[in-house]
């Protein structure tokens, strides 16, 4: 189903943030990094990235202790990470090429916009009321409020709900294959947008997604 992204067909718009309208994603890489050769894993496996990309911070906590056969307890590891991610989000997150300018460009045409996000208030307030975009949005909903994660439409029909905005007329941006296939699934219209982090997934992306960009500036 085809998207007129450019003079918009949709009344609103769902965005994920990390690596959709924040160029964030190397900084988990660079984190994962860094923890997991603390514990003892010299190499971060290519496929794990993109495992965890859709998961809330408590299931990311949960799959990397079991996959790597961690003894820290989730509980520690979201402490360990979790000041650094905030120092990072309310110092160094920017957005990516052309996310401000469509943004104002949907709200100036009377589009509703809301963020559905894996990332807590903590990490995406701070980020994008530094990035001047946080007034934008008429609702924000993460995946740790719904039971399931992004590969199901939860938690994109959850900011639907708060926006007051109808599945069919609302239009999903993501950066990742499974969270694309998720919200196609719960009948929204999506737009994929490129990241490096999920360039193996690049076809699959394509494949699913009704419309693809490589950044928002093909938008302006």
């Amino acid at each position: 189903m085809s998207i007129d992204l450019k003079k918009p067909d949709f009344s609103a718009a769902v965005f994920d943030m990390d690596g959709t309208i924040l160029d964030s994603m190397w900084f988990w890489t660079k984190i994962d990094e860094m923890f997991l050769k603390k514990h003892g894993v010299d190499e971060v496996p290519e496929d794990y990235l993109l495992a965890i990309a859709h998961l809330g911070a408590v299931e990311t906590a949960e799959y990397t202790r079991k996959r790597f056969g961690l003894t820290a307890t989730p509980e520690e590891m979201m402490s360990e990470w979790h000041s650094e991610a905030v120092r990072f989000y309310r110092e160094e997150a920017q957005l990516k090429p052309g996310a401000y300018e469509y943004l104002v460009k949907l709200k100036n045409v009377g589009v509703k916009l809301a963020v559905a996000t894996a990332s807590s208030e903590e990490l995406y307030l701070p980020a994008l009321t530094r990035c001047g975009v946080a007034e934008l949005f008429d609702a924000y909903a993460t995946v740790d409020e719904c039971a399931r994660k992004k590969g199901f439409p939860d938690v994109y029909e959850l900011a639907c709900r708060r926006m007051g905005a109808e599945v069919s007329d609302t239009v999903v941006f993501e950066d990742i294959y499974v969270a694309i296939r998720g919200a196609a699934d719960g009948g929204f219209r999506t737009a994929a947008v490129y990241d490096r982090t999920s360039e193996r997934d690049v076809e699959l992306i394509k494949a699913v997604a009704d419309e693809f960009i490589t950044d928002f500036t093909m938008l302006l």
